[in-house]
């Protein structure tokens, strides 16, 4: 499945939809280049889920928890780890066994995370446009994905 969009406040408003899908311990990687979109997205799940705190790129603390939701909110960042041991020291998988992980550059650790997951490609497509592409995978294949896209 794919989505356009074309602000921010457009990719936002995806994240906000798929937190209707979400259930504790899913894991979502958010693949794609710098400024693509993907904290954006993060923030409109996070708001989606109660978070009543500002979502923030965790790129230099790497992980951030917010328990304020309905469903714990855990973002990670992999963008400056150098191994994927680095990567599993984190335990960002067992501290989102009961909520939510969001991954951002997740596609360098799938090694460490487990089959049941929702891989989304973000694509700059020049100024504010972006395509997500969405690759669900064990129990997400059954989810209605298509009420992410409106």
């Amino acid at each position: 499945m794919e989505v356009p969009t074309s602000s921010f406040i457009e990719t936002k408003a995806v994240g906000r939809r798929l937190a209707n899908l979400v259930r504790p311990g899913d894991v979502v990687v958010l693949e794609g280049g710098l400024g693509a979109g993907k904290t954006a997205f993060a923030s409109g799940l996070g708001e989606g889920l109660g978070v009543d705190e500002p979502i923030t790129s965790p790129t230099f603390l790497l992980m951030r928890s917010y328990d304020s939701g309905f469903i714990r909110l855990v973002h990670v960042d992999v963008y400056r780890l150098g191994s994927l041991g680095e990567f599993d020291e984190l335990f960002a998988v067992e501290e989102a066994e009961e909520g939510v992980l969001v991954i951002e550059w997740g596609d360098s650790v799938v090694a460490s995370l487990p089959e049941d997951r929702l891989t989304i490609r973000f694509e700059h497509k020049g100024d504010d446009n972006r395509l997500l592409s969405f690759f669900p995978r064990g129990s997400w294949t059954s989810r209605d994905l298509v009420g992410v896209s409106s």
